[in-house]
Protein backbone atom coordinates (compact mmCIF):
# COMPACT_ATOMS: atom_id res chain seq x y z
CA UNK A 1 0.00 0.00 0.00
CA UNK A 2 1.55 3.48 -1.05
CA UNK A 3 1.87 5.64 1.93
CA UNK A 4 -0.56 8.47 0.71
CA UNK A 5 -3.54 5.83 1.69
CA UNK A 6 -2.43 5.61 5.18
CA UNK A 7 -4.50 7.28 7.75
CA UNK A 8 -3.17 9.89 9.53
CA UNK A 9 -4.02 8.39 12.74
CA UNK A 10 -2.04 5.52 12.03
CA UNK A 11 1.07 7.55 11.30
CA UNK A 12 0.41 8.73 15.14
CA UNK A 13 -0.03 5.43 17.08
CA UNK A 14 3.54 4.98 14.81
CA UNK A 15 4.86 7.38 17.28
CA UNK A 16 3.11 6.03 20.24
CA UNK A 17 4.32 2.20 19.18
CA UNK A 18 7.87 3.73 18.47
CA UNK A 19 7.97 5.42 22.28
CA UNK A 20 6.87 2.47 23.88
CA UNK A 21 9.73 0.29 22.10
CA UNK A 22 12.29 2.92 22.86
CA UNK A 23 11.66 2.44 26.61
CA UNK A 24 12.28 -1.46 26.54
CA UNK A 25 15.05 -1.27 24.26
CA UNK A 26 16.91 0.84 27.41
CA UNK A 27 16.43 -1.91 29.49
CA UNK A 28 16.81 -5.15 27.83
CA UNK A 29 20.40 -7.25 27.13
CA UNK A 30 20.70 -6.58 23.16
CA UNK A 31 22.52 -9.95 23.03
CA UNK A 32 19.15 -11.84 23.64
CA UNK A 33 16.83 -11.76 21.13
CA UNK A 34 13.52 -10.71 22.83
CA UNK A 35 9.95 -10.95 21.05
CA UNK A 36 6.74 -8.64 22.30
CA UNK A 37 3.32 -9.82 21.17
CA UNK A 38 0.84 -7.55 19.90
CA UNK A 39 -1.34 -8.06 23.04
CA UNK A 40 1.89 -6.75 25.33
CA UNK A 41 2.04 -3.80 22.84
CA UNK A 42 -2.10 -3.24 23.55
CA UNK A 43 -1.41 -3.51 27.63
CA UNK A 44 1.70 -0.84 27.43
CA UNK A 45 -0.28 1.89 25.39
CA UNK A 46 -3.93 1.30 25.07
CA UNK A 47 -4.40 0.74 22.13
CA UNK A 48 -6.17 -2.53 20.65
CA UNK A 49 -4.50 -5.43 19.61
CA UNK A 50 -5.97 -5.46 16.56
CA UNK A 51 -5.56 -2.16 15.79
CA UNK A 52 -1.86 -2.68 16.33
CA UNK A 53 -1.58 -5.67 13.92
CA UNK A 54 -3.57 -4.00 11.45
CA UNK A 55 -1.62 -0.74 11.69
CA UNK A 56 1.89 -2.12 11.41
CA UNK A 57 0.61 -4.60 8.45
CA UNK A 58 0.58 -1.46 6.55
CA UNK A 59 4.32 -1.34 6.33
CA UNK A 60 5.26 -5.28 6.50
CA UNK A 61 5.07 -8.53 8.31
CA UNK A 62 7.20 -7.73 11.01
CA UNK A 63 6.35 -10.43 13.18
CA UNK A 64 6.14 -14.51 13.62
CA UNK A 65 2.90 -16.09 14.81
CA UNK A 66 2.88 -17.37 18.05
CA UNK A 67 6.32 -15.44 19.16
CA UNK A 68 5.39 -12.00 18.66
CA UNK A 69 7.53 -8.77 17.01
CA UNK A 70 11.50 -8.73 17.06
CA UNK A 71 11.50 -5.90 19.81
CA UNK A 72 15.24 -4.19 18.74
CA UNK A 73 14.23 -4.94 14.89
CA UNK A 74 10.48 -3.43 14.92
CA UNK A 75 11.99 -0.52 16.88
CA UNK A 76 14.50 0.44 14.03
CA UNK A 77 11.72 -0.09 11.42
CA UNK A 78 9.16 2.48 12.77
CA UNK A 79 12.09 4.69 13.01
CA UNK A 80 13.22 4.52 9.94
CA UNK A 81 9.33 4.40 8.98
CA UNK A 82 9.02 7.69 10.92
CA UNK A 83 12.17 9.18 9.47
CA UNK A 84 13.78 9.59 12.76
CA UNK A 85 17.17 7.86 11.28
CA UNK A 86 17.94 11.28 10.32
CA UNK A 87 18.98 14.44 11.13
CA UNK A 88 16.32 17.21 10.09
CA UNK A 89 17.12 20.88 10.23
CA UNK A 90 14.01 22.82 11.54
CA UNK A 91 13.46 27.16 11.92
CA UNK A 92 10.84 28.86 14.11
CA UNK A 93 9.09 32.01 12.68
CA UNK A 94 8.11 33.76 16.22
CA UNK A 95 10.00 34.33 19.17
CA UNK A 96 7.48 34.65 21.85
CA UNK A 97 6.22 32.81 24.34
CA UNK A 98 5.30 29.91 22.27
CA UNK A 99 8.99 30.24 20.51
CA UNK A 100 11.13 30.17 23.70
CA UNK A 101 9.11 27.39 25.02
CA UNK A 102 9.80 25.08 21.64
CA UNK A 103 13.67 26.52 21.83
CA UNK A 104 13.67 24.84 25.49
CA UNK A 105 12.00 21.92 24.45
CA UNK A 106 15.34 19.11 24.74
CA UNK A 107 13.36 16.55 23.48
CA UNK A 108 13.14 17.51 19.53
CA UNK A 109 17.37 17.26 19.58
CA UNK A 110 17.12 13.92 20.79
CA UNK A 111 14.58 13.06 17.96
CA UNK A 112 16.79 14.35 15.38
CA UNK A 113 15.21 17.73 14.98
CA UNK A 114 18.32 20.52 15.08
CA UNK A 115 16.90 23.92 15.48
CA UNK A 116 18.86 26.04 13.07
CA UNK A 117 17.27 29.83 13.99
CA UNK A 118 14.47 32.14 14.88
CA UNK A 119 12.81 34.52 13.08
CA UNK A 120 11.01 37.61 14.18
CA UNK A 121 10.01 41.25 12.88
CA UNK A 122 10.61 43.14 16.33
CA UNK A 123 13.82 45.22 16.45
CA UNK A 124 14.21 44.55 20.41
CA UNK A 125 14.74 40.99 19.42
CA UNK A 126 16.34 40.70 16.12
CA UNK A 127 20.28 40.27 16.62
CA UNK A 128 19.99 38.39 20.37
CA UNK A 129 19.73 34.84 21.10
CA UNK A 130 17.71 32.46 22.52
CA UNK A 131 19.40 29.75 24.75
CA UNK A 132 22.19 29.00 21.92
CA UNK A 133 20.11 29.87 18.86
CA UNK A 134 20.38 33.50 17.45
CA UNK A 135 17.29 35.39 16.33
CA UNK A 136 17.59 36.57 12.68
CA UNK A 137 14.97 39.12 11.06
CA UNK A 138 11.95 38.10 9.71
CA UNK A 139 13.50 39.08 5.98
CA UNK A 140 16.19 36.85 6.20
CA UNK A 141 14.14 33.80 6.31
CA UNK A 142 13.80 33.18 2.48
CA UNK A 143 17.73 32.74 2.15
CA UNK A 144 18.59 31.07 5.38
CA UNK A 145 15.98 27.88 4.45
CA UNK A 146 17.76 27.81 1.34
CA UNK A 147 21.82 28.19 1.93
CA UNK A 148 20.91 25.99 5.31
CA UNK A 149 18.47 23.49 3.44
CA UNK A 150 15.73 23.80 6.12
CA UNK A 151 13.58 21.25 5.72
CA UNK A 152 10.60 21.98 8.15
CA UNK A 153 9.30 25.38 9.65
CA UNK A 154 7.42 25.77 12.88
CA UNK A 155 4.95 28.82 12.79
CA UNK A 156 4.50 30.94 15.98
CA UNK A 157 3.18 34.38 15.08
CA UNK A 158 0.00 36.13 15.24
CA UNK A 159 -3.06 35.21 13.00
CA UNK A 160 -2.40 38.24 10.88
CA UNK A 161 0.64 37.39 9.80
CA UNK A 162 0.73 33.63 9.05
CA UNK A 163 0.36 33.64 5.12
CA UNK A 164 2.90 36.23 4.86
CA UNK A 165 5.13 34.17 6.47
CA UNK A 166 4.01 30.82 4.44
CA UNK A 167 4.56 32.16 1.98
CA UNK A 168 8.22 33.64 2.90
CA UNK A 169 8.80 29.98 3.48
CA UNK A 170 7.37 28.58 0.42
CA UNK A 171 9.70 30.62 -1.62
CA UNK A 172 12.62 29.93 0.20
CA UNK A 173 12.23 26.18 -0.28
CA UNK A 174 10.67 24.33 2.65
CA UNK A 175 8.98 21.32 2.64
CA UNK A 176 6.75 20.75 5.56
CA UNK A 177 5.16 23.11 8.25
CA UNK A 178 4.06 22.63 11.86
CA UNK A 179 1.53 25.79 12.43
CA UNK A 180 0.65 26.58 15.98
CA UNK A 181 -1.67 30.06 14.93
CA UNK A 182 -5.01 29.46 14.57
CA UNK A 183 -6.11 30.41 11.09
CA UNK A 184 -5.88 28.42 7.39
CA UNK A 185 -3.22 28.97 5.02
CA UNK A 186 -2.83 28.70 1.24
CA UNK A 187 0.05 26.37 0.35
CA UNK A 188 0.59 24.59 -3.11
CA UNK A 189 0.12 20.98 -2.73
CA UNK A 190 3.57 19.89 -2.58
CA UNK A 191 3.99 21.34 0.67
CA UNK A 192 2.99 19.02 3.86
CA UNK A 193 1.40 21.21 7.01
CA UNK A 194 0.32 20.16 9.94
CA UNK A 195 -2.29 22.48 11.93
CA UNK A 196 -2.04 22.59 16.04
CA UNK A 197 -4.28 24.33 17.51
CA UNK A 198 -4.23 24.41 21.33
CA UNK A 199 -8.15 25.86 21.69
CA UNK A 200 -8.88 23.15 19.84
CA UNK A 201 -7.21 20.32 21.89
CA UNK A 202 -8.82 21.88 25.16
CA UNK A 203 -12.46 21.81 23.18
CA UNK A 204 -11.88 18.13 22.90
CA UNK A 205 -11.29 17.74 26.70
CA UNK A 206 -14.47 20.03 28.12
CA UNK A 207 -16.41 17.89 25.76
CA UNK A 208 -16.57 15.16 27.71
CA UNK A 209 -16.09 17.15 30.71
CA UNK A 210 -19.53 18.53 30.05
Amino acid sequence: MKRKNIPSVTINRLSIYHRCLEKLIENIDKKEPKYISSSEIAEMTGINSAQIRKDLAYFGEFGKRGIGYPVINLGKELKKILGLDKKWSVIIAGAGNLGKALVRYKGFQKRGFIIKGIFDNNPSKIGKRLGHIFIYNIKEIEKFIQTENISIGIIVVPADSVQEVVDKMVTGGIKAILNFAPVHVILPPKIKIHNVDLSIEFEWLTYYLS
